[in-house]
């Protein structure tokens, strides 16, 4: 990766989108997937934007994809999203972070070594960004499916799909509605934090409040079992908290009712702003006719990604425990 390329591209996408940004008046995320649809169409289609045509026509001119690698337009696209969320207000416009969707993506790729096609779904894609790393990282054929409520995330997650060059079929709906969906291999996600504010539909769930609103990310966990196959891996980013909280009890009973705990990595506290918002990686297989708990589970707190020493020795340590193990 060409770190200058992706300044580049980064630039002409910040440049452009605040150029759109001033003449449809949208929050900059908004402009954003604009921008990504005239790069990758190389043009503008909505007839409302008809004042911008010429403008992204002049801007389109001084740009050539084809002079960007996919990591260099994935990096471009990442910060540029970044800088849109830093302006937001919505508590869901945050984006897993770089280091963790790499790491996400190393574990993905041996959980599933044995496997000659991996279908990956995740059920809370915002911008794709932890998909297409992990989607990245799986050296098989890949079907890859997500989920996202938010149509500009929706939006800018598939157009980061298509400049990636890399194939996602896409639900625009609430995730813990039903999906018209086979059951996958692997469900890779970083779980939203809070409540669930529909209680008829959380009523479905066994892990529904007994009173009040159900958490949503136990729904999700129990969502994403409900689409894995038996057998099959999920990887989610938990609160560090989640088994702390008044209906842990319940969580904890259908976990073990339903999967196998593989593990649970400890994030580095250097990767979050703050105690309250530290997350851990939470890895499950769930139950199936040949499958069995693992006795000795993955427990393991991370160093510092910036630590490459540390960071070598628990690969190291990890890749071992993989070895030993024999996870089918």
């Amino acid at each position: 990766m060409n770190n200058s390329k992706v300044v580049e591209l980064y630039d002409w996408i910040e440049e452009t989108s605040e150029l759109v940004q001033v003449q449809v008046d949208e929050p900059f995320l908004d402009s954003l997937a604009i921008t990504l649809e005239a790069l990758f169409y190389g043009d503008i289609h909505e007839d409302n934007y008809e004042g911008l045509k010429a403008q992204i026509q002049e801007s389109l001119r001084k740009v050539n994809l084809s002079d960007y690698t996919t990591e260099d337009i994935r990096k471009a696209i990442q910060l540029a999203v970044l800088k849109g969320m830093k302006k937001a207000t919505q508590h869901h416009h945050t984006m897993t972070p770089e280091a963790i969707a790499l790491f996400i993506g190393y574990l993905a790729d041996k959980l599933t070594n044995n496997m000659e096609e991996v279908r990956v779904f995740d059920l809370a894609s915002g911008t794709a960004n932890l998909l297409l790393i992990v989607m990245s990282h799986l050296s098989k054929p890949i079907k890859a499916f997500a989920s996202e409520i938010d149509p500009t995330l929706l939006k800018i997650s598939l157009l980061n799909a298509n400049l990636q060059k890399k194939r996602v079929e896409y639900f625009h709906q609430d995730s813990l509605r039903p999906f018209l969906l086979d059951p996958v291999d692997l469900v890779v996600a970083d779980l939203p934090v809070g409540y669930y504010p529909d209680d008829v539909q959380a009523s479905n769930f066994e892990l529904k409040a007994e009173k009040g609103h159900s958490y949503s990310h136990h729904l999700f966990i129990e969502q994403s079992l409900t689409y894995t196959k038996a057998g099959g891996f999920l990887i989610f980013i938990i609160p560090e908290t989640l088994f702390e909280s008044d209906q842990a009890e319940q969580l904890h009973r259908f976990i073990q009712q339903n999967a196998h705990i593989i593990g649970l990595l400890q994030l580095p506290d250097t990767a979050f702003t703050s105690k309250e918002n530290k997350k851990s990686i939470f890895i499950l297989q769930k139950k199936g006719e040949h499958t069995k708990d693992i006795k000795q589970p993955l427990l393991a707190v991370l160093p510092s990604f910036n630590n490459t020493k540390a960071m070598e020795d628990i690969l190291t340590q990890i890749n071992n425990w993989f070895q030993k193990e024999e996870i089918h």
